[in-house]
Order: C-alpha cells, then sequence, then structure tokens
C-alpha cells in the first residue's frame, strides 16, 4: 500500500506519527500472525514490539522489491523464528482460550476476526502445522497475493501454491470432522 509506504516515510523523516499510524494498522494482525508461529501470547507481544521497535531504531531501508506489508511481516516472522531457535520452543502448556487474552482481558482474537464463522476457521487453523496456518493467515486474513506470502515465508510462488492447496484441503477436513458447514474456503 502506498499509504504505508508514505507513513513510514514521513516517520523516517522525522514524523513520529507516521509510526504511529503504522503501529494502529498492524499490530493486531502482527500479533495473531506471531502467535500462530510462538504459541505465546506474552512472547508475541515482545516480539511484536521489537519488530516495530527495529523500525524505530534502526529504521531498516524499505526497498520497495515488496509491498510494506509484506516486509513488515517478514520482519516479524523472522524475529518469531529466532525466538524460536533461541529458546528451542514451539508451543507453551497455556490453555488455547488463554492464548490470545491480552494482560488488560481484551480477547485480541474475538476483536480482530469479529466473526463467528472466522473465528471458528481460525481456531481450527491453529490446529495445522505452522505452515499450513501461515499460507492460510497470510492469504485470507492478510490479504497476502501469492507472491506475497511467498517473500514472507521464505518460499517460491509454486511451494505457496502448492501449500496453500494442501492447507485448504487440511482445513476443510478438520472442519468437517468437527461438523462445521462452510461455504467455500
Amino acid at each position: 500500500m502506498r499509504g504505508d509506504e508514505e507513513r513510514y516515510r514521513r516517520f523516517l523523516n522525522g514524523d513520529d506519527n507516521g509510526l504511529r499510524e503504522l503501529i494502529d494498522i498492524y499490530h493486531a494482525g502482527l500479533t495473531l500472525f506471531v502467535n500462530g508461529i510462538v504459541g505465546d501470547l506474552t512472547e508475541t507481544e515482545d516480539i511484536v514490539q521489537d519488530t516495530f521497535v527495529k523500525l524505530a531504531v534502526k529504521k531498516p531501508c524499505f526497498s520497495g522489491k515488496c509491498g510494506f506489508k509484506t516486509w513488515l511481516y517478514t520482519i516479524a516472522r523472522n524475529k518469531a523464528y529466532n525466538y524460536l531457535k533461541r529458546h528451542k520452543a514451539r508451543f507453551t502448556d497455556q490453555p488455547i482460550d488463554e492464548l490470545f487474552t491480552l494482560s488488560d482481558g481484551t480477547d485480541l482474537e474475538r476483536d480482530y476476526l469479529r466473526s463467528k464463522q472466522n473465528i471458528a476457521v481460525h481456531r481450527a487453523m491453529r490446529e495445522l502445522n505452522a505452515d499450513y496456518f501461515q499460507v492460510l493467515y497470510l492469504t485470507y486474513f492478510e490479504g497476502q497475493d501469492t507472491e506475497g506470502a511467498a517473500k514472507i515465508m521464505h518460499k517460491t510462488k509454486r511451494q505457496i501454491g502448492d501449500l496453500l492447496y494442501r492447507a485448504k484441503k487440511s482445513l476443510r477436513d478438520k472442519l468437517e470432522r468437527a461438523g462445521f458447514s462452510y461455504e467455500e474456503l
């Protein structure tokens, strides 16, 4: 989005409101995406905060080779995988209903996804393997195209297409076993 690039450019030129606007736009979506990788909301909040701190402090150059959103999600994904490597962790023993509840009691998942169908699908997605979750989340909840998802996940467009096909099939099977009625996923 040109607007996001412009917000970041404004921030780089000294307008702190540009960064605040980016945080407002992307905080909830990044939090859900990273939490799908890390599985611990406390660590997820730290990773998302570190992503925005990187923009604020290191001020990396946005080259424009991809969309701003793709670039930002790639930074967050890399930070999440670095966390997993450092801590040799994948998921916590925290109950699944608590994974998306912030310390102030806000249910991030419910606020962000808004509809029962999306919440049911998102919860079923969390039971899929990490790559399936990521490709479905990026393409359906964040509106990334195949090229954008490929850049974020460090895969080719062909791999993303194949992964998306298998992820949708796996999700359909899971939802059908749970008795979920859906139109077309």
